[in-house]
């Protein structure tokens, strides 16, 4: 049986794009180094970030139907998420899916299969990370499923998990978990920019992050000669 889940458990609005603040590195790092999608699921064209709630979708190969079931479920700030049941590296999203989503207040698309019309997506600034860049095309067959715990890079996904992505790739934070992840991220980011002020003064991080008694641990010793070892 397919179904569509027309009011999942949400992460709160604000809570949810307040992750684009950070990026995917410091978040990716602040909950404990998880939730990192596949890295092969690349950005469509460079400069974007955005961070929202999850609306899923799981869809078979080559059969974008359940993308266009999707778009009705989507409110201003979501992320749609899709994947296919098996590898798929069909096209199925292009320049008239975006346009609809757009209109709905989407802010992009992380999909674990392939994209395509990329340059008028680009032009139209709505951002795809997507795993190929293909031109074949898809049908509209079989059903599946939206807003159900999908596995999407990787990872499982929920509706209403936070989604954030950017250059570096795309994390999945989960929905229980949010607020806690979002101060652990602010307080990793406030620790950094302390770092890296006086890494502008010409400190190194040997000093600034104490390293050097871990490394004498370790055996590291220094000597004027390698033959001096």
């Amino acid at each position: 049986m397919s179904i569509v889940v027309t009011d999942p458990p949400r992460t709160d609005p604000a809570l949810a794009a307040a992750f684009a603040e950070y990026g995917v590195a410091t978040v990716h790092e602040a909950q404990g180094r998880t939730g990192l999608l596949d890295p092969a699921l690349r950005p469509i064209y460079k400069g974007a970030r955005i961070a929202g709630n999850a609306v899923t979708v799981s869809m078979a190969p080559a059969d974008n139907w359940m993308l266009h079931v999707a778009v009705e479920q989507c409110r201003p700030g979501d992320v749609l998420v899709a994947a296919p049941t098996s590898p798929s590296s069909a096209g199925y999203f292009g320049e008239l899916l975006a346009t609809a989503l757009a209109s709905r207040g989407v802010r992009g698309l992380i999909i674990d299969a392939g994209c395509r019309d990329v340059a008028e997506l680009e032009k139209m600034g709505f951002p795809v990370w997507s795993r190929h860049v293909s031109a074949f095309g898809t049908v509209k067959e079989t059903l599946g499923d939206v807003n159900v715990g999908i596995v999407c890079g990787g990872q499982r996904i929920d509706a209403g998990d936070v989604v954030l992505a950017d250059d570096d790739g795309v994390v999945v934070v989960p929905r229980l978990r949010a607020e806690q992840v979002l101060e652990a991220s602010r307080q990793r980011e406030e620790k950094e920019a302390v770092s890296r002020e006086r890494y502008a003064k010409g400190e190194l991080s040997l000093d600034v992050s104490s390293m050097r008694e871990k490394l004498a641990a370790k055996g590291l010793r220094y000597v004027s000669h390698e033959g001096d070892a």
